[in-house]
């Protein structure tokens, strides 16, 4: 695949923001051809002030961003939106106090077309962490089920990833764990988080990690995400912030990251034609100096959309055409 053309927008205009901040967009397109994006703002991550909010793109056209879920009484972070089989949109996101380790999982559902919101319900009741989408999308497996990347931190800054696997649609889950050749309180470096997923031509499912040893780290499951091999580290840089990715048609994979061991710039689109061993730079969405992070991408057809926070005043939005070979 390569690059014909491509635009840069904005989902709301900088000058007048809805908030102060934002931060952590997701981005999914339904059925009806229509986009819908969606981000945390407020004040300043980790404030009381801070809900889910969201916009529809349509006919070429972000229309004005409105707060979805305001219905908990704590700070909201990182919403994840996914369309399943039965054209429900499910809005995940994480809700709690102001510790991260103190976070639990929500989920919303919309039956039409992301007009409307259920009350959100904890994912899985009881359970504090990282269940269900962390912060990147689900992903279908060739087999139907859902793969949801997630991950757990704890007190202390360590952490570790989990992935849920669901046979209903995104509803209810079961969760494995990718095994680390240490555990993450032991080794400080050693600390992944916020997978990125995708299945391979052969039925294998893999995920890359972000880390704090200066690259992605990745692992690879042979039975749709059940079980894990021990992770391991790549060549491809990482800065401790979170990327995402997606497979094209044609089996190539489209990473958004920042290629880096310490900024939150530049921020690339890299192809990689060789399973994920390595990318490729195939577009440079920005190049000069500020914080643009925490990308979500998604494909359809000759089409990739790629949402990012932008200097946490607002959320980008690229469209690029694609064209075979």
């Amino acid at each position: 695949m390569r690059i014909i053309r491509y635009t840069k927008e904005y989902i709301y205009d900088l000058n007048h923001p809805p908030t102060p901040q934002a931060h952590a967009s997701t981005v999914v397109k339904l059925r009806n051809g229509d986009l819908l994006a969606a981000w945390f703002g407020g004040t300043e991550e980790g404030n009381p002030d801070v809900r889910i909010w969201l916009s529809r793109r349509r006919n070429g056209t972000w229309e004005t961003p409105f707060v979805l879920q305001d219905d908990l009484p704590w700070t909201h972070w990182n919403p994840v939106l996914f369309e399943n089989s039965r054209g429900e949109v499910l809005l995940y996101y994480k809700s709690g106090a102001e510790k991260i380790e103190e976070w639990k999982t929500y989920l919303a559902v919309s039956r039409d077309g992301g007009a409307h919101f259920s009350p959100a319900r904890e994912l899985v009741p009881g359970d504090v962490g990282g269940r269900g989408p962390v912060k990147n999308k689900p992903i279908r497996l060739s087999d139907g089920a859902l793969l949801a990347p997630g991950s757990v931190e704890l007190p202390g800054g360590a952490g570790y990833c989990i992935i849920d696997r669901s046979e209903d649609e995104g509803y209810t889950w079961q969760a494995s764990r990718i095994p680390m050749e240490s555990h993450p309180e032991d080794d400080p470096k050693l600390v992944l988080i916020q997978p990125t997923l995708w299945e391979s031509p052969d039925g294998c499912v893999h995920a890359l990690m972000r880390s704090k040893s200066g690259c992605l780290w990745r692992s690879d499951s042979a039975d749709g995400g059940r079980t894990w091999c021990t992770a391991y580290p790549t060549g491809i840089p990482n800065n401790w912030s979170g990327v995402d990715l997606t497979a094209l048609p044609d089996g190539t994979l489209a990473l958004v990251s920042n290629p880096t061991v310490k900024r939150r710039f530049p921020l690339t689109l890299g192809f990689s034609t060789d399973g994920g061993e390595t990318f490729t730079n195939a577009l440079t969405l920005e190049d000069h100096m500020g914080e643009f992070s925490y990308p979500a991408v998604i494909a359809d057809g000759d089409r990739i959309w790629v949402t990012y926070t932008h200097d946490r005043r607002g959320i980008a939005f690229f469209e690029i055409t694609l064209a075979e070979d």
